[in-house]
């Protein structure tokens, strides 16, 4: 049979690279994990135990298509405590992961053909769900001195039906600050684009708050999950905040598309919410590992890059070291027995000068491999 010419997706280069680590692990080697962002701990113990409950209190089955409606008031209550919104929990969406909310933004927003500019560098799965939706992404190449985030200059005259943005960003955790958000929002309105805000990574932040683009404007498209600050990455749950008059279109494709977020996921979601202490115990070893690699990737001479105001990457240039990342990476897990990401994922046009590091996993795990990064770089360079 043929295949459709919007199947052409380019491949997730970071899913490839976990499979080479999986198959030096079941080789004996002992690969330490700095290629992948999940983080190194399991959903809080009262999401378990509040899935434990509900699974002996009877079956579990279809949700209606915008979710639980206890979820989604909680949701709605988060962001009067984090951000002093008052959000109405009805213009909440359940979604299945924040990719499901990217396929329903993106369903939902734009026609076929149209240009949607997304960061470069930037999450990969962006642009290949828009090609997948037979959509156009216009990489926006940014700048470090813009941190690495876009701004209105960057997209200026280039006629987008829409903006996509993430902070705090994969890979490069810069954050937009509530100036920026805002330029970025004009800019939008003025060229009659549709802003789209990633906000799976709030929560996982260090000196300042994120800011929320519903700080800004109830008029945009905000995306978020429970993989990351909530830990949960495998229980495929997120959200997602759309204007008012979007509701009724959001879950008309969703019931079609998903039917529903899995039932269990949300009611150890709801859960995890109320689980603060845990969660903050969580971000104690992202902050120290992040101090770690600071310091750390500096002496092993990884020393170009803007550092993280949150997530959990650090995103380097090592053009000096190297003008192929993805042969790079290799070198680097078959010599160092360290797995990173090569920046071809994130940015086609300059990624083959980058590397990410995640620093999701344990103290000791990122103590480790950055002593493998400095012992494999020292010997690189005799």
């Amino acid at each position: 049979m043929r295949n459709s010419t919007r199947s052409a997706v380019d491949p997730f280069i970071v899913m490839d690279v976990m499979q080479a680590a999986a198959k030096a692990e079941a080789e004996g080697q002992h690969i330490i994990h700095m290629e992948v962002g999940q983080p190194g701990t399991g959903a809080p113990k009262g999401a378990v135990d509040a899935l434990k409950n509900a699974m002996d209190d009877g079956a579990l089955g279809y949700t209606v298509a915008l979710g639980l409606p206890a979820l989604r008031a909680r949701i709605a209550r988060m962001y009067g405590e984090w951000y002093n919104v008052d959000l109405d929990p009805n213009r909440v969406v359940v979604t299945p992961g924040s990719s499901g909310g990217f396929i329903l933004a993106f369903t939902s927003l734009f026609d076929t053909g149209d240009r949607v500019g997304i960061g470069a560098p930037g999450y990969p799965s962006y642009r290949q769900i828009l090609k997948a939706l037979a959509l156009t992404p216009v990489d926006l190449q940014t700048s470090l001195e813009n941190r690495l985030q876009p701004v209105p200059a960057d997209f200026a005259d280039m006629d987008l039906a829409g903006l996509m943005v993430a902070s705090p960003a994969n890979p490069t955790g810069t954050m937009l600050d509530h100036a920026a958000m805002k330029a970025l929002i004009d800019a939008c309105a003025a060229q009659g684009a549709s802003f789209i805000s990633d906000e799976i990574y709030h929560g996982v932040e260090y000196d300042q708050k994120a800011v929320t683009a519903l700080e800004v404007t109830d008029d945009c498209y905000v995306i978020n999950s429970f993989s990351k600050y909530f830990s949960m990455t495998g229980w495929r749950v997120g959200w997602m905040v759309v204007p008012e008059d979007h509701v009724r279109v959001v879950e008309r494709i969703a019931q079609n598309m998903f039917i529903c977020a899995p039932h269990a996921s949300q009611v150890a979601a709801f859960a995890a919410m109320d689980c603060d202490d845990e969660l903050q115990a969580n971000m104690d070893v992202y902050r120290a590992n992040r101090a770690l690699m600071l310091s750390g990737l500096k002496e092993a001479g990884f020393t170009s890059f803007a550092p993280p105001d949150g997530a959990f990457y650090v995103y380097a240039d090592v053009s000096e070291h190297t003008s192929d990342s993805l042969s790079f990476a290799a070198e680097i897990l078959e010599k160092a027995q360290v797995s990173v990401t090569p920046g071809l994922d994130f940015d086609p046009q300059r990624g083959a000068t980058t590397l990410r590091f995640s620093y999701a996993r344990s103290t000791a795990d990122i103590a480790e491999g950055l002593a493998r990064l400095k012992t494999f770089m020292a010997a690189r360079t005799r």
